[in-house]
């Protein structure tokens, strides 16, 4: 895998339309994009749409690229969830529950340009987050899971888990209510 620096130049190669610049990205990146739609969508045709769907956004966008605010990889990680997520929402199917845990994204983040004193402080953030969502009844944990890594609204969530919609909206609510105490008490 090349560096964050190396990624970066290739997205500024692709916004001046260099073409093998971009196909350079694809051979690094794909992979690693394509395993975070599929654990998104659940299904090889769709994965392989949204992939190519989301390298042409990438080329689309590479001149929006801002390697000050996102690492390369984080912001490619981005555009494919918000293309898996904007598919899923325009299919409006019943995804399963997903199995994604914070550390299985540890590929979006880079490591290398981060101060020492930040990455302790993200790896304290994602211990205590997920100290509090144990905490979370398991309905909670449920709902707020599939509204953020699925993209569902209230409507698909109600549907979903076979709750009224009244109910779902509670349990987001009192979820969100409930990890944001826990996180202020760590």
């Amino acid at each position: 895998m090349p560096t964050p620096e190396e990624l970066a130049d290739l997205l500024a190669r692709c916004a001046l339309n260099d073409h093998r610049a971009f196909e350079r990205l694809y051979q690094h990146c794909s992979a690693q994009l394509y395993g975070l739609v599929m654990r998104i969508v659940r299904d090889e045709q769709l994965a392989r749409d949204v992939l190519q769907d989301g390298f042409v956004r990438i080329w689309d966008r590479a001149g929006d690229f801002r390697p000050e605010l996102a690492s390369p990889t984080t912001w490619m990680g981005s555009i494919m969830r918000n293309r898996a997520i904007d598919v899923l929402r325009r299919r409006r199917a019943s995804p399963i529950v997903p199995d994604l845990q914070p550390e299985e994204l540890h590929w979006l983040e880079d490591p290398t340009t981060e101060p020492q004193h930040e990455s302790v402080q993200r790896d304290r953030d994602q211990r205590a987050l997920r100290i509090c969502l144990q905490a979370l009844n398991e309905n909670q944990r449920q709902v707020i899971a599939l509204a953020y890594f699925r993209g569902m609204t209230h409507e698909e969530l109600a549907n979903h888990v076979g709750a009224p919609l009244g109910t779902v909206k509670s349990w987001v609510r009192r979820g969100l209510l409930q990890l944001r105490a826990c996180l202020n008490q760590l």
